[in-house]
């Protein structure tokens, strides 16, 4: 007859329990798999998934037990980390929207929004496609599994335990966060520039000819110039992303150290 103790027990729940409640949290804020099209199920069976293949190499994890008062420390603690890296991922998103949102308003496409269930309100088109190319770039570069190998380094650079967390770990995400707007110029300077020139070209040729109707001219013409542009500065768009999302794996990790 097999038996088991309750300490055995405790030690084989421990071993799969901790890794994962950071692994549901950063699938759950990360971008891709964190969208709220994906069903719930799906983000539990694939965190279930990772913490079983990875489980095995973390190494021996604290004998806590998950219901007492130091478990709930764990688990909370566990909670801020996976978000945090999560979040410094997600910001990259953010950065690739908010030059969708710039590019479409200097299109003139600032009026044509869809609803977004991932964000649960409307969104401009042309932030809508750049968000799509960026995911595809994410998947090309493997990013998902980088992301993953970024997870499971994390134990190691701060394993499960009672620590508390460190003040300067929550500063990394806020200096992260400022990148957005220096990415999103960066990633649309070519529209803004070339479309700040076509419109200064427009407000010439209206004061040569004043009968000239410049809203029945001006929109067609900045449309036309603003999607080639944005189709010419595609292939642009590649070594760009790959460093910013770089630089969110490298950050990720920077997190966890600085907690």
């Amino acid at each position: 007859m097999i038996s088991f103790t309750q300490a055995q027990l405790y030690g084989w729940l421990t071993a799969f329990v901790w890794p994962l409640v950071r692994i549901l949290a950063l699938v759950a804020t990360a971008p891709v798999v964190g969208n709220q099209t994906v069903p719930a199920r799906t983000k539990i069976g694939l965190s279930v998934a990772i913490t079983i293949l990875i489980s095995p190499v973390l190494g021996p994890m604290p004998q806590i037990e998950p219901g007492s008062i130091p478990g709930l420390f764990v688990i909370l603690q566990q909670i801020l980390i996976g978000s945090a890296m999560g979040i410094a991922m997600q910001i990259v998103f953010v950065a690739v929207e908010l030059a969708g949102e710039i590019t479409g308003l200097q299109m003139g496409l600032g009026f044509a929004s869809f609803y977004d269930p991932i964000r649960g309100g409307n969104t401009a088109v042309i932030s809508q496609y750049m968000n799509l190319v960026a995911t595809l770039i994410f998947l090309a570069v493997n990013g998902h599994l980088l992301m993953i190998s970024a997870l499971v380094d994390s134990f190691s650079v701060f394993p499960v335990g009672g620590q508390l967390l460190h003040a300067a770990g929550w500063l990394a995400p806020v200096k992260w966060g400022e990148r957005i707007f220096f990415a999103a110029l960066l990633l649309s300077l070519p529209m803004i520039g070339t479309l700040l020139i076509t419109n200064m070209s427009l407000g010439i040729l209206t004061k040569a000819a004043p009968q000239l109707n410049l809203f029945a001219v001006g929109f067609p013409i900045t449309l036309t110039v603003g999607m080639g542009i944005l189709t010419l500065s595609l292939p642009y768009f590649l070594p760009i992303m790959d460093r910013l999302m770089m630089d969110g794996f490298q950050i990720m990790l920077g997190i966890v150290k600085l907690f």
